[in-house]
């Protein structure tokens, strides 16, 4: 008698490399050990010292402090996962969590990688590609050709005619903010064409580009999907991330607020059967551009977000626990009809940086006071003594409320920053603290551009 997919599941990997750091390389070992699965951490030599390393089954040095020659090696972390017999490795998220060759690299080796396919990643990771497969599948789509920019200058202005200003230049291999020029009028276009094409061959080795409208007041909002291999997909809500300073989010809630259950909830269908179409697996982020009551695809991000924190507290699924499932071969264990959304959550980024002028600030943690209490979560890896490098990301932590309505929420994150201290470095926790404390904020009266705004006020005050 055959197997079931449930009872041949685990038979996959009981062990997990976790090809990442910090907060994240930490989130991800607490799910795999509430699974009953062993874990393996990696480190450069700069974080040595991690305390998620102490608490792994295996701990290994696999390069030199810089990104490129440790967390970015690919080399080095498939040795370290076969020194120390993982099956499984679970990229998180930045580094190489969305690279396609690297998921391919992980399956040709006989392990798994806790993602999609490298195929979907291929298909998602090109944005031209991917708003191609959004239209074949009915997700709404910004204003714009599904192909890339030609040479042609005549006809890049003919498809910016047709479009109409103002236009958004975006890199076709791009992400993260980057690689990106708004063109408000024609007579900067073509300027705005040769430096974006320069801009992506360096940063992410292609010069191609695409072109769209440029949306003046949009709010972003993003859905969270997750799929299995068995042809079951769900969506597990929305979230607002409009509060961004320079394209990165700063402060991210769920569910977005505003928006009628009938608007969203075709976006949200459209997404899950753009999953199956491509033959999705683990979570996955759908990222739109929301304006005047209609919803424009812009991207999605193949791997698991930062701020899935605020989906957990309010549909009630942890989603490293299903996404690492998803890899072992399980069944979805929910449909959408189990899915619900209880009330409302925040999550603050707290980084490790100057809060007027947003500088990296690297150092040795002194004091360190988190807040606790009912609705209250705090992701992170830091503690008094520990030594914040200046190789990586300034995140050093993430402080998540959850409360029955927006107004109690924000209250509650209040509260929480009010108790929040870190000694020894500088953090956004003040300009947090101020944010939280502006009126149109509060009243949910913000777009993506808002947050750039506000701090040119207060800088001019």
């Amino acid at each position: 008698m055959p197997e079931t997919p449930e009872q041949s599941a685990t038979d996959r990997f009981d062990t997990v490399l976790i090809a990442n750091r910090g907060e994240i390389a930490a989130r991800i070992q607490r799910a795999c050990r509430e699974l009953g699965l062993k874990t393996v951490a990696i480190c450069s030599e700069a974080d040595r010292q991690a305390p998620y390393g102490k608490t792994a089954d295996s701990f290994l040095c696999i390069g030199p402090s810089t990104a490129a020659k440790s967390y970015l090696n690919q080399d080095a972390i498939l040795l370290a996962a076969r020194l120390a017999g993982a099956g499984a490795i679970h990229p998180g998220y930045g580094f190489l969590s969305e690279n396609a060759a690297f998921a391919d690299a992980v399956e040709k080796a006989g392990l798994v990688f806790i993602g999609p396919t490298a195929s979907s990643i291929a298909i998602m990771g090109d944005k031209i590609s991917a708003k191609r497969a959004m239209m074949a599948a009915g997700v709404p789509c910004v204003p714009g050709p599904d192909t890339a920019l030609p040479d042609d200058p005549a006809t890049i202005e003919r498809i910016a005619l047709e479009i109409g200003y103002p236009v958004i230049i975006k890199a076709a291999g791009g992400g993260g903010g980057r690689g990106m020029r708004v063109v408000p009028k024609a007579d900067v276009l073509h300027e705005a064409i040769a430096l974006t094409r320069e801009e992506a061959r360096k940063a992410f080795g292609s010069p191609s580009l695409y072109m769209e409208k440029f949306l003046e007041h949009p709010r972003h909002i993003e859905i969270q999907v997750i799929c299995d291999d068995h042809g079951n997909a769900v969506w597990l809500g929305h979230r607002d991330c409009s509060m961004q300073r320079r394209h990165q989010k700063v402060v991210e809630e769920a569910p977005a607020a505003g928006i009628a259950p009938d608007i969203i909830q075709p976006v949200g269908l459209a997404c899950v059967q753009a999953c199956l179409q491509i033959g999705y697996r683990g979570v996955g982020t759908f990222e739109f551009l929301y304006e005047d009551g209609a919803f424009y695809f812009i991207e999605m991000n193949t791997r698991l977000q930062v701020e899935h924190p605020v989906t957990e507290l309010t549909s009630g699924v942890d989603i490293v626990q299903a996404q690492i499932r998803a890899a072992q071969g399980h069944v979805l264990d929910l449909t959408q009809g189990d899915v619900t959304c209880e009330g409302h959550s925040f999550e603050c980024r707290i980084n490790a940086e100057d809060p007027e002028t947003f500088l990296p600030s690297a150092g040795v943690v002194t004091h360190l006071a988190l807040p606790a209490g009912p609705g209250i979560r705090v992701d992170t890896h830091i503690h008094a003594g520990y030594k914040v490098s200046p190789y990586y990301d300034s995140l050093i932590a993430k402080l998540i409320v959850h409360a029955p309505t927006r107004a109690e929420a924000m209250a509650r994150m209040r509260e929480a920053l009010a108790g929040t201290e870190v000694g020894g470095i500088s953090t956004n926790i003040p300009f947090l603290r101020a944010l939280f404390e502006d009126g149109a904020f509060a009243r949910g009266e913000t777009d993506i551009h808002y947050l750039e705004q506000w701090l040119k006020l207060r800088r001019a005050a």
